[in-house]
């Protein structure tokens, strides 16, 4: 899957005026689709807004408890550690 494609599949997720997933790393992008998928479930109002690279860790901003927890092992994933 690509970002575009993330994107597309979690549009109804994504805040308006947002681009969504800015990292094309395949690994990444499993990653989030499989977190997505449990957060949908347990956070019937969550939304995201930005999926990127800043100052080299990533940041995901997104109305979860869990986004420091995605930040940590998509960095991991990034940097293949």
């Amino acid at each position: 899957m690509t970002s575009d494609e993330f994107n597309e599949k979690w549009n109804g997720y994504l805040e308006d005026g947002f681009y969504g997933m800015a990292i094309e790393h395949p690994k990444v992008i499993d990653y989030l689709d499989k977190e997505f998928e449990k957060e949908v479930k347990e956070n019937p109002s969550f939304n995201y807004a930005q999926i990127k690279m800043k100052f080299g860790s990533s940041r995901v901003y997104a109305n979860s408890d869990n986004t420091q927890i995605w930040e940590a092992e998509v960095d991991k994933l990034v940097n293949g550690t």
